[in-house]
């Protein structure tokens, strides 16, 4: 008897993904989110996503962690003029990182 292991995800994953998986002779399995399952999806997906790019540092990586970052600011609704004031006020205030400095004490 052979068959086919299904892998088990529980995991958010992009819109398209499906349909991939249908494309490619399977089926998947989904359902969908309700609020408070996909906020802990989303928090998981980021933590994910920022694992995949320590380890492989690939532009690739960066991109899909912008696209939780989006997803987040979606979700919360959090206005994209007012993130960016937030951000270029934080910048003006602490500064950036890019003079590279490490605290050792304070």
């Amino acid at each position: 008897m052979t068959y086919d292991k299904l892998t088990k995800y529980n995991k958010l994953v992009r819109d398209k993904i499906p349909e991939y998986i249908r494309s490619v002779g399977k089926t998947p399995v989904i359902h969908i989110a309700g609020n408070r399952e996909y906020w802990q999806k989303l928090k998981e997906k980021l933590q994910e996503e920022v694992d995949e790019f320590n380890k492989s540092e690939t532009i690739d990586e960066l991109a899909d962690i912008l696209e939780v970052l989006f997803a987040i600011r979606d979700y919360k609704k959090f206005n994209q003029k007012k993130l960016e004031s937030v951000q270029t006020k934080k910048a003006q205030t602490r500064g950036k990182f890019k003079k590279k400095i490490i605290l050792e004490e304070s």
